[in-house]
This record gives C-alpha cells, structure tokens and sequence, in this order.
C-alpha cells in the first residue's frame, strides 16, 4: 500500500450510539473482535470473591497515543543532519535558531513547542528513544497500530495484546472471580469507548473502557440522562440495570475518583487540552487508591498530510499545537503525580503507529513513514537519548523512510522486565528481544528514601582504550554485561560471587568502534545501567 494516500477512517456503524450516553457502562458493553461478540462480563462467575496471587510489581503505567503517525523529524531534531533535512523538508521543517535545546545534547533539539518537555529532560525526567519502528513497515494506520498494539511482526495477525497477554498471565482466570480481594481493582483503564486490542487476553479483554473525559464526571457526579420510551431506551435501561446490579469496578472507580483530588495548579482548564482532560483523571483515580497498574490514554491528529505547519511559520500550525498539548498536559500530570508522592510508581510512555516520511509534500505536510522517536516520562527513567539521531541522506530515493534503529518490542520488553518486573517477556512478545537502558534499577526489595544498595561508577568516561568499572556493593551475586546502543549484549565484563565491599574490573575496548554503549550492573539479579562514551 502506497504511504502517500491519506486514510480515512471507516465508519464503525456496529458501534451503537447508546454508548455514548450509557456512561461507564460502555466498560460492559459486547463489542466486536475479529468478527466475534466480546463480552466482558462472559458467562463466567464474575462475582465470586475466590481471591487471587497478584504478582505485578506496584508500578503504573501510562500509554499515550499519539493518533495518526507522528512526524518524529520535526519532534525531535537531529541538528548535525540539519543541512540536508532542509533540501528535503523546506516547507516544514524547524528553523534551526528555533530548535529548542536539551542540557547535555550538543546534537539534538526539540520543537519549540515542547518547551515544557525540554524542562522535564533537563529535570532528568525524560528518556527519549530514537528510531523505533519494525520490519517491513506497513503503511496502512490500521494494520500499523495493531501491529503496535499486538506485537505482531508485520506479516502475521494475532488475535491478542501484548498488554493484554502480560495481565493474562500475571491474574489467572480472569475474569472469573474477579474482582477480589487480592485484586479489587481494574486491571487496566482505557479512556474511550472502545477496548483496544493491545488489553485483548487470550480469551477476554483485560481492562475496562471508562467512556469519554465528561461520561467520567458524570459518573462521579451521579447524573444520569433519563431513558427514552423507545427499543433504544429499553436497551440502555438494561444496560444501566447491569451496572446498578453488579456493580464490580464501578464502585471503586467512583470512590476512587471521588477521593482522589488533582493537586497540580498546572492542568489548562477543562476542555482545552483533551490529553490533559485524560490524563487529569488518570492522576485522580491514582491519588484515589486505584491499584490499576495500566491506564491507556489518546490524542488524535497527528496524519499530517496537509498544512501541518503554517505557510511562512513552520513552527505554527497543527502539529505545533499538538506538540505543545502534550508537553503540557505531561508536564501537569508529572507534577500532579509528583506533589501526591508517587513518582516513584508512575512512569508515561508514547507511542505512535509510524513516523513520517523524511520529505515534505506540496501541501506542507508530510506522508506515511517509518521508524521515529518516543519518549518516556517520570522519575525513575534513565535520563537521556538512547540510541543516534537518524542519518539523513543527500539524495532521497525509494522509500526515503527514516530506518528502524530500535524495534519497538524491545522497548516493550523492557516495560515488561524492568518496570513490571515479569520474568517471561520472550513469551509474550513471542520472541527474544533485548531491553533497553529506559528505567532506573526496580527491584521488589523496597528501598530506603535517598538511598541505593550499591554505588557504581566508570573512570575515565569517555574512553580510548580501558576503562576502570567501581560499584560497591553488599555480598551479592553479580553480573556485569556491556550493552551497545540497541541494547544488544555484547559480552560479559564480569561475573560471580563477590563479597561485600568496593570491587574494580576493567573493561577492555576489544576493537569497538566509537559511540555510545552502556554497562549493566545486576546484584542479585536487580540491576543498574550506566552510560559509556567511546572516543
């Protein structure tokens, strides 16, 4: 399929519009799924209090969509490719006196209108990822995302999730005998009216759909739209009538959110800025209490085809509007998340079903592409950029795609590995794919405030030839790996059983070109990661 024809969406006329005032009922609504009637209620006991053994890690996560394919060229800048960016781009692409800059990066920039993003980087706060795509792009919005949203290598269709997958496993026999005890809560949050395939599990959806950002506060707020006396009333009182009869998460969705209270002065007013609507209520269900380790949130607009920058003023327009909801609607939620004390459990992540071509088109847009750049938001991130900036050529030819450096299934692995803390990521991406250095160490040994249980250091860091590794650490079993840019192993540095103390090893540059690698550090099978420069 050519990435040049602009895809409209189809009209989804099996959606039936009582959802849109049924409210949270929408959560409980059959949808379709490969051509299936989806119910998440089943005909299973969905009320029995059995109990069950959790074992997800305590950590949130947020996904934010990024609807449409975002231009990742005009997000994140690559400056020392500037010169043929701007034989390829004229119409659109950032004046290079405008890019905004990031504390540390001598070659890389931001758009001017993530200015609240550049703040977070420079707080330590952000971990972008550059170049992550898949094989063999598909250029169709549709088929991309569910590639995103399942896992799939572009030429097989999978029936699940990968979020879906990962909360399968870690709560058996969802969703009979949920909720209970052990588990009281959602299992997963989307805001919308639809279930995503990425929470679909093997055999059920593993999350509720809340309605939109108003059916949300009209369901704290009690209000209810009166039925009307026809076979659409009627089926909206049954559908009500469940919700009142069962019950389930609602109940602790709205004691949730009526407990829960936004402390950030920095969310736009309502209305605005719908991401920070979403995210808003994310961040009061969460200071409500809510257990619920995913919460999935959108924003459209990125198929910028046309007149995605302003004619005369490229740092104007549709996509720098976009832009800028975003650095603020994540810049409140951070702060929000910060000021009730739980930055240590929530990390945001992007994503978006493809880039944009590297060239721009008569209409200042730009068209279907492939690899781009995303970021990761929240305290416990590794700071920094991960991986290089895109080579730009002189000549474009083909399919004049920026390529994939990282796939995205590896920063999917590392949600998994290093902020949820599952063990068998291989399974359910369905094929090993190593982790990038995106997280600070987890561990489910909980720490003292202000402290680490080791210290760990490189001297000299950048390197020509040898570097001396220092870490401290208890007596502990350990291992120390160097990784490079793409989060590929490259050998082991050392390993073994090493007593309590201060240990150096030397690391020798065995031939290695110059770049950026990293070292990881695992003490009793947690873990840290630390940056390497090679001159």
């Amino acid at each position: 399929m050519s990435k040049h024809h602009h895809h409209q969406a189809p009209h989804h006329s099996g959606r039936r519009s009582f959802l849109k005032t049924a409210g949270m009922a929408a959560a409980i609504a059959p949808f379709i799924h490969h051509g299936l009637a989806v119910n998440p209620l089943s005909q299973k006991t969905l009320f029995r209090k059995l109990g069950g053994h959790v074992q997800l890690s305590d950590k949130i996560m947020v996904f934010i969509e990024l609807n449409g394919g975002n231009d990742g060229l005009n997000t994140v800048i690559p400056l020392d490719q500037y010169s043929p960016l701007s034989q390829h781009r004229p119409r659109v692409l950032i004046p290079e006196n405008k890019v905004l800059p990031l504390s540390g990066i001598s070659n890389t920039g931001l758009h001017p209108s993530l200015n609240a993003i550049q703040a977070l980087f420079d707080e330590g706060k952000v971990s972008i990822v550059q170049n992550v795509g898949y094989p063999e792009q598909d250029y169709s919005h549709f088929r991309s995302m569910d590639i995103w949203m399942t896992g799939a290598n572009s030429q097989e269709t999978l029936s699940s999730g990968w979020l879906g997958r990962m909360l399968d496993q870690e709560y058996p026999g969802y969703p009979d005998g949920y909720p209970n005890t052990s588990a009281p809560d959602p299992l997963a949050i989307n805001i919308g009216t639809v279930s995503p395939i990425s929470l679909m599990g093997n055999s059920f959806p593993m999350g509720i759909s809340v309605g939109n950002v108003g059916e949300v506060y009209d369901l704290i707020n009690d209000y209810i739209e009166p039925a009307p006396n026809s076979p659409y009333g009627d089926e909206l009182s049954f559908i009500r009538a469940i919700m009142q009869n069962t019950k389930l998460y609602f109940d602790v969705i709205k004691e949730a959110a009526t407990l829960g209270q936004n402390l950030s002065a920095q969310y736009p007013d309502p209305g605005q800025n719908s991401l920070a609507d979403q995210l808003k209520i994310v961040a009061r269900l969460i200071n409500g209490g809510l257990e619920t380790p995913v919460y999935l949130v959108s924003i459209n607009g990125f198929d910028t085809h046309a007149e995605q920058v302003e004619a005369g003023e490229p740092t104007l327009g549709n996509h720098a509007t976009l832009l800028g909801r975003i650095g603020e609607a994540v810049a409140a939620f951070l702060d929000d998340i910060q000021l009730m004390g739980k930055s240590d459990a929530v990390c945001a992540m992007t994503y978006s079903e493809f880039g944009r071509t590297i060239g721009d088109n008569f209409s200042r847009g730009t068209d279907h592409g492939a690899a781009a750049p995303l970021f990761v938001f929240g305290k416990k991130v590794v700071p920094g950029i991960i991986g290089a900036n895109p080579i730009i050529p002189p000549t474009l030819n083909g399919s004049a795609d920026i390529p994939m450096q990282h796939d995205f299934r590896q920063v999917y692995a590392s949600v998994l590995q290093d902020w949820f803390q599952v063990n068998n990521s291989d399974d359910l991406l369905q094929g090993s794919y190593s982790t990038l250095p995106i997280f600070k160490t987890t561990s489910s040994v909980q720490e003292s405030p202000g402290q680490t249980p080791w210290q760990t250091s490189s001297h000299p860091n950048p390197i020509r030839n040898t570097a001396t590794i220092t870490f401290t650490i208890p007596a502990a079993i350990i291992r120390l790996e160097l990784m490079d840019a793409q989060g590929r192993r490259l050998h082991t540095i050392a390993e073994g059983n090493y007593a309590a103390g201060t240990h150096q090893v030397v690391l020798e540059r065995r031939g290695l070109p110059a770049g950026t690698y990293f070292y990881t550090l695992f003490v009793n099978g947690m873990r840290v990661t630390r940056k390497l420069l090679l001159l």
